[in-house]
Protein backbone atom coordinates (compact mmCIF):
# COMPACT_ATOMS: atom_id res chain seq x y z
CA UNK A 1 0.00 0.00 0.00
CA UNK A 2 1.62 3.39 -0.95
CA UNK A 3 1.69 6.12 1.22
CA UNK A 4 -0.26 8.70 0.85
CA UNK A 5 1.29 11.79 1.08
CA UNK A 6 4.02 10.40 -1.81
CA UNK A 7 1.37 8.60 -4.37
CA UNK A 8 0.93 10.20 -7.87
CA UNK A 9 -1.32 8.39 -9.81
CA UNK A 10 0.13 7.34 -13.07
CA UNK A 11 -0.96 9.33 -16.53
CA UNK A 12 -2.82 5.45 -17.10
CA UNK A 13 -3.93 3.49 -14.62
CA UNK A 14 -3.37 -0.75 -15.10
CA UNK A 15 -4.07 -3.25 -12.56
CA UNK A 16 -1.08 -4.53 -11.20
CA UNK A 17 -1.02 -5.77 -7.95
CA UNK A 18 -4.29 -6.77 -5.52
CA UNK A 19 -5.30 -3.77 -4.08
CA UNK A 20 -5.57 -5.63 -0.57
CA UNK A 21 -8.69 -5.60 2.36
CA UNK A 22 -10.83 -8.56 3.13
CA UNK A 23 -12.59 -8.10 -0.43
CA UNK A 24 -9.43 -8.26 -2.45
CA UNK A 25 -9.72 -11.61 -4.16
CA UNK A 26 -12.56 -10.90 -5.93
CA UNK A 27 -12.07 -7.49 -6.54
CA UNK A 28 -11.17 -7.11 -10.75
CA UNK A 29 -11.33 -4.29 -12.90
CA UNK A 30 -12.85 -6.41 -16.15
CA UNK A 31 -16.82 -8.06 -16.04
CA UNK A 32 -17.68 -11.60 -17.13
CA UNK A 33 -17.36 -15.34 -15.84
CA UNK A 34 -14.49 -16.20 -14.63
CA UNK A 35 -15.69 -20.36 -14.73
CA UNK A 36 -18.57 -22.34 -15.88
CA UNK A 37 -21.22 -23.30 -13.46
CA UNK A 38 -24.98 -23.62 -13.80
CA UNK A 39 -27.28 -22.15 -11.14
CA UNK A 40 -29.54 -24.44 -9.24
CA UNK A 41 -33.47 -24.38 -10.00
CA UNK A 42 -36.07 -25.36 -7.74
CA UNK A 43 -39.39 -25.35 -7.64
CA UNK A 44 -41.28 -22.70 -7.46
CA UNK A 45 -41.31 -19.66 -10.12
CA UNK A 46 -39.00 -16.92 -8.34
CA UNK A 47 -35.82 -17.98 -7.99
CA UNK A 48 -33.48 -15.94 -5.97
CA UNK A 49 -29.81 -16.17 -5.75
CA UNK A 50 -27.89 -14.19 -3.01
CA UNK A 51 -26.60 -14.02 0.26
CA UNK A 52 -27.56 -11.76 3.65
CA UNK A 53 -26.00 -8.53 2.66
CA UNK A 54 -28.09 -5.44 3.09
CA UNK A 55 -28.73 -5.68 -0.75
CA UNK A 56 -29.85 -9.28 -0.25
CA UNK A 57 -32.15 -8.73 2.82
CA UNK A 58 -34.18 -5.98 0.94
CA UNK A 59 -35.39 -8.50 -1.38
CA UNK A 60 -35.90 -11.67 1.58
CA UNK A 61 -37.87 -9.30 3.42
CA UNK A 62 -39.96 -8.19 0.61
CA UNK A 63 -40.65 -11.75 -0.45
CA UNK A 64 -41.85 -12.54 3.30
CA UNK A 65 -43.88 -9.39 3.49
CA UNK A 66 -45.84 -10.84 0.06
CA UNK A 67 -46.30 -14.26 1.75
CA UNK A 68 -47.54 -12.60 4.95
CA UNK A 69 -49.50 -10.47 3.09
CA UNK A 70 -51.40 -13.93 1.52
CA UNK A 71 -49.68 -13.16 -1.92
CA UNK A 72 -48.58 -16.44 -3.90
CA UNK A 73 -44.90 -15.61 -3.90
CA UNK A 74 -43.18 -18.75 -2.85
CA UNK A 75 -39.47 -18.69 -3.54
CA UNK A 76 -36.75 -20.49 -3.58
CA UNK A 77 -33.51 -18.98 -2.36
CA UNK A 78 -29.90 -20.27 -3.15
CA UNK A 79 -26.63 -18.84 -1.51
CA UNK A 80 -24.53 -17.22 -3.41
CA UNK A 81 -21.18 -17.20 -1.91
CA UNK A 82 -19.37 -13.87 -2.88
CA UNK A 83 -16.59 -14.66 -0.98
CA UNK A 84 -15.32 -17.47 -3.00
CA UNK A 85 -16.13 -16.00 -6.26
CA UNK A 86 -19.63 -17.90 -7.31
CA UNK A 87 -20.71 -14.57 -8.56
CA UNK A 88 -18.47 -15.06 -11.15
CA UNK A 89 -20.15 -18.49 -12.29
CA UNK A 90 -21.25 -18.40 -15.69
CA UNK A 91 -24.94 -19.39 -15.04
CA UNK A 92 -24.85 -16.05 -12.34
CA UNK A 93 -22.99 -13.91 -15.14
CA UNK A 94 -26.14 -15.02 -17.49
CA UNK A 95 -28.83 -13.61 -15.17
CA UNK A 96 -26.49 -10.68 -13.43
CA UNK A 97 -23.81 -9.24 -16.02
CA UNK A 98 -22.46 -6.61 -13.45
CA UNK A 99 -21.54 -10.03 -10.76
CA UNK A 100 -23.60 -8.75 -7.84
CA UNK A 101 -25.56 -10.22 -5.49
CA UNK A 102 -28.91 -10.36 -5.70
CA UNK A 103 -30.31 -12.06 -8.70
CA UNK A 104 -33.65 -12.67 -9.72
CA UNK A 105 -35.16 -15.36 -12.20
CA UNK A 106 -38.89 -15.23 -12.77
CA UNK A 107 -39.74 -18.31 -14.57
CA UNK A 108 -43.31 -18.00 -14.26
CA UNK A 109 -43.04 -15.55 -17.67
CA UNK A 110 -42.30 -16.85 -21.15
CA UNK A 111 -39.95 -16.08 -21.37
CA UNK A 112 -38.44 -16.09 -18.19
CA UNK A 113 -37.50 -12.49 -17.11
CA UNK A 114 -34.55 -12.25 -15.48
CA UNK A 115 -34.18 -9.01 -13.03
CA UNK A 116 -31.03 -7.55 -11.55
CA UNK A 117 -29.84 -4.57 -8.96
CA UNK A 118 -31.91 -4.59 -5.32
CA UNK A 119 -34.23 -1.55 -6.22
CA UNK A 120 -35.40 -3.09 -10.07
CA UNK A 121 -35.96 -6.46 -8.13
CA UNK A 122 -38.15 -4.67 -5.14
CA UNK A 123 -39.98 -2.77 -7.64
CA UNK A 124 -40.45 -5.74 -10.42
CA UNK A 125 -41.57 -7.56 -7.34
CA UNK A 126 -43.95 -5.16 -6.05
CA UNK A 127 -45.64 -4.64 -8.99
CA UNK A 128 -46.36 -8.21 -9.85
CA UNK A 129 -47.66 -9.11 -6.77
CA UNK A 130 -49.61 -5.44 -6.34
CA UNK A 131 -48.45 -4.58 -2.89
CA UNK A 132 -46.04 -2.40 -1.22
CA UNK A 133 -45.60 0.06 -3.85
CA UNK A 134 -48.42 3.24 -4.36
CA UNK A 135 -50.32 3.23 -7.40
CA UNK A 136 -51.48 7.08 -6.96
CA UNK A 137 -49.05 9.43 -9.05
CA UNK A 138 -47.91 11.51 -6.22
CA UNK A 139 -47.36 8.61 -3.60
CA UNK A 140 -45.95 6.25 -6.19
CA UNK A 141 -43.20 9.37 -7.03
CA UNK A 142 -42.64 9.67 -3.41
CA UNK A 143 -41.93 5.93 -2.88
CA UNK A 144 -39.90 5.90 -5.61
CA UNK A 145 -38.11 9.19 -5.21
CA UNK A 146 -37.01 7.61 -1.56
CA UNK A 147 -36.04 4.01 -3.31
CA UNK A 148 -33.72 5.54 -5.45
CA UNK A 149 -32.38 7.60 -2.93
CA UNK A 150 -31.17 4.27 -1.14
CA UNK A 151 -29.84 3.00 -4.28
CA UNK A 152 -27.71 6.52 -5.07
CA UNK A 153 -26.77 6.77 -1.62
CA UNK A 154 -25.62 3.02 -0.23
CA UNK A 155 -22.38 3.10 -2.42
CA UNK A 156 -20.87 5.97 0.03
CA UNK A 157 -22.08 3.80 2.94
CA UNK A 158 -21.03 0.37 1.94
CA UNK A 159 -18.21 0.89 -0.55
CA UNK A 160 -16.99 4.13 0.48
CA UNK A 161 -17.23 4.40 4.60
CA UNK A 162 -17.84 -0.19 4.90
CA UNK A 163 -14.46 -0.53 3.24
CA UNK A 164 -12.30 1.99 4.66
CA UNK A 165 -13.58 1.70 7.97
CA UNK A 166 -13.93 -1.78 8.32
CA UNK A 167 -12.24 -3.84 5.57
CA UNK A 168 -9.21 -1.54 4.23
CA UNK A 169 -5.95 -3.37 5.21
CA UNK A 170 -4.75 0.22 6.82
CA UNK A 171 -6.64 2.84 8.57
CA UNK A 172 -6.43 5.78 6.45
CA UNK A 173 -8.00 9.56 8.36
CA UNK A 174 -8.53 11.35 5.14
CA UNK A 175 -11.08 8.61 3.47
CA UNK A 176 -12.69 7.84 6.69
CA UNK A 177 -13.37 11.54 7.73
CA UNK A 178 -15.03 11.92 4.32
CA UNK A 179 -17.14 9.18 4.37
CA UNK A 180 -17.94 9.23 7.25
CA UNK A 181 -19.86 12.93 7.10
CA UNK A 182 -20.94 11.90 4.16
CA UNK A 183 -23.19 8.68 6.14
CA UNK A 184 -24.37 11.05 9.16
CA UNK A 185 -25.51 13.70 6.30
CA UNK A 186 -27.26 10.71 5.37
CA UNK A 187 -28.90 9.79 8.61
CA UNK A 188 -29.91 12.97 9.27
CA UNK A 189 -31.85 13.79 5.85
CA UNK A 190 -33.37 10.46 7.16
CA UNK A 191 -33.91 11.28 10.79
CA UNK A 192 -35.37 15.13 9.86
CA UNK A 193 -38.05 13.27 6.95
CA UNK A 194 -39.05 10.78 10.21
CA UNK A 195 -39.18 13.29 12.42
CA UNK A 196 -43.19 14.29 11.01
CA UNK A 197 -43.66 10.62 9.61
CA UNK A 198 -43.92 6.97 10.33
CA UNK A 199 -42.78 5.55 7.66
CA UNK A 200 -39.95 7.35 4.85
CA UNK A 201 -43.42 8.07 2.40
CA UNK A 202 -45.95 9.17 5.41
CA UNK A 203 -48.22 6.09 7.31
CA UNK A 204 -48.15 3.49 4.51
CA UNK A 205 -44.74 0.89 4.70
CA UNK A 206 -43.45 0.07 1.15
CA UNK A 207 -40.84 -0.73 -0.25
CA UNK A 208 -39.00 1.99 0.33
CA UNK A 209 -38.58 1.52 4.01
CA UNK A 210 -37.58 -1.97 3.15
CA UNK A 211 -34.60 -0.80 1.28
CA UNK A 212 -33.69 1.71 3.66
CA UNK A 213 -34.05 -0.48 6.69
CA UNK A 214 -31.65 -3.17 5.18
CA UNK A 215 -28.94 -0.71 5.33
CA UNK A 216 -29.53 2.05 8.15
CA UNK A 217 -31.50 0.10 10.18
CA UNK A 218 -29.05 -2.50 10.27
CA UNK A 219 -25.97 0.10 10.75
CA UNK A 220 -27.78 1.76 13.75
CA UNK A 221 -29.82 -1.10 15.33
CA UNK A 222 -27.36 -4.26 14.30
CA UNK A 223 -23.78 -2.15 15.04
CA UNK A 224 -22.76 -2.48 11.01
CA UNK A 225 -18.98 -2.12 10.37
CA UNK A 226 -18.99 -1.82 14.10
CA UNK A 227 -19.42 1.26 13.86
CA UNK A 228 -22.54 2.42 15.36
CA UNK A 229 -20.55 3.86 18.38
CA UNK A 230 -17.99 5.89 15.77
CA UNK A 231 -21.66 7.38 14.19
CA UNK A 232 -22.78 8.38 17.48
CA UNK A 233 -26.27 6.36 16.75
CA UNK A 234 -28.11 7.04 19.80
CA UNK A 235 -28.17 10.83 17.94
CA UNK A 236 -30.66 9.36 15.30
CA UNK A 237 -34.07 9.11 17.71
CA UNK A 238 -36.15 9.39 14.88
CA UNK A 239 -34.40 6.45 12.36
CA UNK A 240 -33.97 3.98 15.21
CA UNK A 241 -37.71 4.69 15.90
CA UNK A 242 -38.51 3.95 12.54
CA UNK A 243 -35.71 0.90 11.97
CA UNK A 244 -36.95 -0.51 15.43
CA UNK A 245 -40.52 -0.69 14.38
CA UNK A 246 -39.66 -2.58 11.20
CA UNK A 247 -37.41 -4.61 12.86
CA UNK A 248 -39.87 -5.98 15.04
CA UNK A 249 -42.33 -7.48 12.24
CA UNK A 250 -42.65 -10.92 11.71
CA UNK A 251 -41.72 -11.05 8.18
CA UNK A 252 -38.41 -9.02 8.65
CA UNK A 253 -37.38 -11.14 10.78
CA UNK A 254 -37.61 -14.27 8.62
CA UNK A 255 -36.46 -12.07 5.30
CA UNK A 256 -33.58 -11.02 7.86
CA UNK A 257 -32.36 -14.86 8.08
CA UNK A 258 -32.66 -16.44 4.27
CA UNK A 259 -29.30 -16.71 3.17
CA UNK A 260 -27.62 -15.72 6.16
CA UNK A 261 -23.73 -17.79 6.94
CA UNK A 262 -22.90 -15.97 9.57
CA UNK A 263 -23.88 -14.61 13.06
CA UNK A 264 -25.97 -17.11 15.92
CA UNK A 265 -26.70 -20.61 14.18
CA UNK A 266 -30.14 -20.52 15.06
CA UNK A 267 -30.34 -17.32 12.80
CA UNK A 268 -28.67 -18.92 9.81
CA UNK A 269 -31.12 -20.33 6.59
CA UNK A 270 -28.53 -20.67 4.08
CA UNK A 271 -30.92 -21.71 1.97
CA UNK A 272 -34.92 -21.13 1.78
CA UNK A 273 -36.91 -23.12 -0.10
CA UNK A 274 -39.94 -23.48 1.64
CA UNK A 275 -41.62 -21.77 4.87
CA UNK A 276 -40.97 -24.47 7.31
CA UNK A 277 -37.31 -23.79 6.27
CA UNK A 278 -37.49 -20.98 8.80
CA UNK A 279 -39.96 -22.54 11.25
Amino acid sequence: MSDPSTYTPPKVWKWETESGGTWASINRPIAGATHEKALPVGDHPLQLYSLATPNGVKVTVLLEELLALGRDAEYDAWLIKIGDGEQFGSGFVEINPNSKIPALLDRGTTPPTRVFESGAILLYLAEKFGAFVPTEPSARAECLSWLFWQMGSAPYLGGGFGHFYAYAPEKFEYPINRFAMEVKRQLDVLDRNLANRRYLCGDDYNIADMAAYAWYGNLLLNNGYEAAEFLDAPTYSHVLRWATEIQERPAVQRGRRVNRISGPEEERVPERHAASDLD
